[in-house]
């Protein structure tokens, strides 16, 4: 899938993975409960991005960073190389 949204300079485009509604022992949590996302997918990359964060890859990223955006249809952040933590997987 092709992305409306081109990186520049050293940003990342993730789209955040929701964590799960459930706890392990059965209790549904409402969205004021939830933890903010901390990992997500990699979109994105601009021309800028060195080292080891490739499109398709998940990573985990600073809990408040980067700014949150819709792009087709989608809730994706846009942040800096700096903000992303580690590769996970």
């Amino acid at each position: 899938m092709a992305l409306s949204v081109k990186p520049l300079g050293d940003r990342v485009v993730i789209e955040p993975i929701e964590q799960q509604e459930m706890t392990a022992s059965g209790i549904v949590l409402p969205d004021t409960a939830k933890e903010k996302p901390q990992q997500g997918l990699v979109l994105a990359v601009g021309p800028d991005v060195e080292g080891d964060i490739k499109v398709d890859n998940k990573v985990l990223y600073a809990k408040y960073a980067g700014t949150e955006i819709k792009v087709d249809d989608k809730d994706v952040l846009i942040l800096r190389e700096d903000d992303v933590l580690a590769l996970v997987g």
